[in-house]
């Protein structure tokens, strides 16, 4: 029997990891799918999605006792097997998926795979040894495809990671956030502002992005699905990381504080008031579920250490920034819209910019990939002669681009309510360039500078660079058009 998938016409995008899935159900490897990604990234739609069309079985586990899960999973392959079976335990529920392609191709899927392992070591190493087993008895004479699909990153990565039992037996396939070429379909916006706007708030998770990207306006989406305490999207952070988390109040104090800005690690402990070396472990379980990424300089080697800790996705910045901090109000009579007005809006910009710098670098990765083969923003110490004169202590660039060693191009990013004038390129001449050479950066003769602006451009500067010929303006329909 073929797997129907009624909502099949809603599914938007995902186009190279369903033709990635149809490789690998199409191709002769013997080896299990294990396709993985945050919560709320749309894995359970793309699984339906892929199934559909397919004699295809889907198990999804759930946090019960393994016991109760395997009958409801013998009930659900009733139908299939036009009897209920006895599954005893996870190795024999396997077996029993790989012995249902004894004849004819069948693919399995098992959703949050991990929650049908024991938590604690060596019950779990056990587990895994005996599944590895069953694999090696099962699977070559089997048609089944099968796919283990989680949401626990760690633990997914600890399944094909060094030392375990399923190293070498699962191809790991992980489901990245929508960047924002991807995430254009779900979002209902006509102008390029707008757009921009609505996917620094809702992220590049499908589930947010579903919710905050149709149609109507900004202002009453998020009041209705984030500010109201009934919204759909009012606790689900808190819900989502609690379940990971075993102790989510240190971790919420991190992710509340990175919601302002970037951090470094002394300048984040300094703001929580605990020593710096507690602070490490925090953000190293953060960063293993895609929440927080550190950032350094483009300029850094890949083993530089230092460097900057920012929250990875829009919406958890949004919502640690303005929904946390006052969820207590809004549940007891702070009116939605008056925390929009007086709060979100305001600040709204400043929210924007991170979000709008990393559209551009990826604008920059995608049109001028065969120039620089690494991208990211550069920040270092101001000129000498200035910081002696405590006149400018340090620089930044939102984009520097590095190709054979030198630097080929740089760019600034301008997320303002005004048009940006020829001042930028007086900024970068006389005090960001000479710090990126004192810094002992090599920067090409033939160096290009790249301008984007939600505002536009002064008829001043777009008359410099019309004669200069480094500059380059970079408008928002094609910002918007070319985004990688």
């Amino acid at each position: 029997m073929l797997y129907e998938w009624p909502l099949r016409e809603e599914f938007l995008n995902r186009a190279d990891d369903l033709a990635r899935m149809e490789e690998w159900y199409r191709s002769r490897d013997r080896n299990a799918l294990a396709l993985y990604g945050r919560r709320r990234v749309g894995k359970s739609w793309l699984l339906r999605r892929f199934a559909h069309g397919k004699p295809a079985i889907l198990l999804v586990a759930e946090r019960v006792a393994e016991g109760s899960q395997l009958t409801k999973f013998a009930a659900a392959l009733e139908p299939a097997l036009g009897l209920r079976p006895d599954i005893p335990d996870v190795p024999s529920l396997l077996a029993l998926l790989y012995r249902l392609g004894s004849e004819h191709g069948v693919l399995a899927i098992v959703d949050e795979f991990p929650y049908l392992l024991p938590a604690s070591e060596a019950p779990r190493t056990a587990a895994l040894t005996a599944i590895q087993a069953l694999m090696e008895e099962e699977r070559e004479r089997s048609h089944t495809k099968l796919l283990l699909c989680g949401s626990l990153i760690a633990q997914m990565e600890g399944l094909f990671g060094e030392g375990s039992a399923l190293r070498g037996r699962l191809t790991p396939l992980r489901l990245a956030p929508l960047t924002f070429a991807e995430a254009a379909p779900f979002i209902a916006e006509r102008t390029p502002a707008a757009q921009i706007t609505r996917y620094a708030i809702a992220g590049g998770m499908a589930r947010y992005l579903g919710d905050l990207g149709r149609g109507g306006s900004l202002r009453g989406l998020v009041c209705s699905a984030v500010l109201d305490r009934r919204g759909s999207l009012f606790n689900d952070p808190r819900e989502v990381l609690e379940q990971e988390l075993r102790q989510p109040a240190v971790y919420f104090s991190i992710l509340e504080e990175l919601a302002q800005r970037h951090r470094g690690l002394q300048e984040l402990a300094a703001a929580l008031r605990v020593t710096r070396t507690t602070l490490p472990r925090y953000l190293d379980n953060l960063r293993a579920m895609g929440l927080v990424e550190r950032v350094v300089p483009v300029s850094a080697g890949p083993h530089a250490k230092g460097g900057q800790y920012r929250i990875a996705d829009g919406f958890l910045r949004f919502w640690f920034r303005f929904v946390f901090p006052y969820q207590e109000d809004l549940q007891t009579g702070l009116r939605p819209d008056d925390l929009y007005d007086s709060e979100i809006l305001p600040n709204l910009a400043d929210h924007v910019a991170p979000t709008f710098e990393s559209i551009c670098r990826g604008w920059v990765r995608a049109n001028y990939g065969s120039l620089v083969q690494r991208v990211g923003p550069w920040w270092g110490h101001a000129r000498h002669d200035l910081r002696r004169e405590g006149l400018r202590h340090s620089e930044e660039i939102d984009i520097a681009g590095i190709g054979r060693g030198t630097i080929r191009l740089v760019g600034e990013c301008k997320w303002t309510s005004r048009p940006i004038g020829v001042e930028i390129l007086d900024d970068l001449d006389t005090y960001k360039l000479p710090a990126l050479r004192q810094d002992g950066q090599r920067l090409a003769a033939d160096l290009k500078i790249l301008l984007f602006s939600r505002s536009g451009f002064t008829n001043g500067l777009r008359h410099t660079a019309h004669r200069d010929e480094r500059v380059r303006l970079v408008e928002l329909v094609e910002l918007v058009g070319g985004a990688g």
